[in-house]
């Protein structure tokens, strides 16, 4: 993926991770839009960082995902990239609160998997009508070991994972790679709490490495900072029950 010179639509990026990599994109040169379904959050961007373009979308609505990329297409036909970064998480108990759990799980599955669907099913046609493009997915370091608070979360983000192994199977005869980005906790508001969190990494600490990752690797199929592999790789080390533990002495209900 070209850090300096891609014209790049990242839904989901009005806040926390997606934001801080709009910004480290366009600072490098990149042409970027931002999506997201605050106006006032939208405004704000474009105040705080001329320069990056922004549209109204909601990836839960069809009809603002098709009015969405055609506007974002109408403006920028140089599209090159997309990087499907909105996503939500929720603490769920499936023991003694079932039915709340149900509705919470539908929201995340809606938001974490169908809308990036949306988004790649929309654009695929025209990212392969360019010479070279990228569709970025975002799973996360708990597609590989289960965080117990958030089983919807997690299985949103192990079916994003197998997506993008799989569309980049389909797509590879074509101009357009797959890259997958792999976060481990990141200090932002995604959870009540996080952003102050000693568990989580600084924001632009990931941003950084992710950054140095994407420009030192630019043909990598994952792009996992060094954080995230104790996550990521348990199964294949034999140690994924340690792995499981140790991830669960997290007091996620405390934030």
């Amino acid at each position: 993926m070209r850090t300096h010179d891609s014209t790049l639509f990242i839904p989901g990026g009005t806040s926390g991770i997606g934001l801080a990599l709009a910004v480290a994109l366009h600072e490098r040169g990149s042409t970027v839009v931002v999506g997201g379904r605050r106006r006032d959050a939208l405004e704000r961007i474009r105040a705080d960082h001329p320069g990056i373009d922004t549209v109204e979308i909601d990836t839960t609505d069809p009809a603002s995902v098709d009015a969405a990329v055609a506007e974002v297409l109408g403006r920028h036909p140089d599209l090159d990239g997309l990087v499907t970064m909105a996503g939500i998480m929720g603490v769920e108990d499936w023991v003694d609160d079932p039915a709340a759990a149900l509705a919470s799980a539908e929201r995340i599955v809606e938001t974490n998997l169908l809308g990036p669907l949306r988004l790649v099913a929309r654009l695929s046609e025209h990212l392969q009508s360019r010479p070279e493009a990228t569709i970025m997915t975002v799973s996360s370091g708990l597609a590989f070991a289960p965080l117990a608070p958030t089983p919807t979360y997690n299985a949103t983000k192990a079916a994003i994972h197998q997506f993008s192994e799989t569309l980049r199977l389909q797509l590879a005869a074509t101009s357009v790679c797959v890259v997958e980005l792999v976060p481990p906790a990141v200090q932002t508001s995604i959870l009540p709490g996080q952003e102050t969190s000693d568990w989580a990494m600084p924001l632009q600490e990931f941003v950084d490495e992710v950054m140095e990752l994407l420009e030192s690797q630019p043909d990598a199929h994952e792009i996992q900072v060094e954080r995230v592999k104790f996550l990521r790789y348990g199964e294949a080390r034999g140690d994924y029950d340690e792995v499981v533990r140790t991830l669960n002495t997290l007091d996620v209900h405390a934030h």
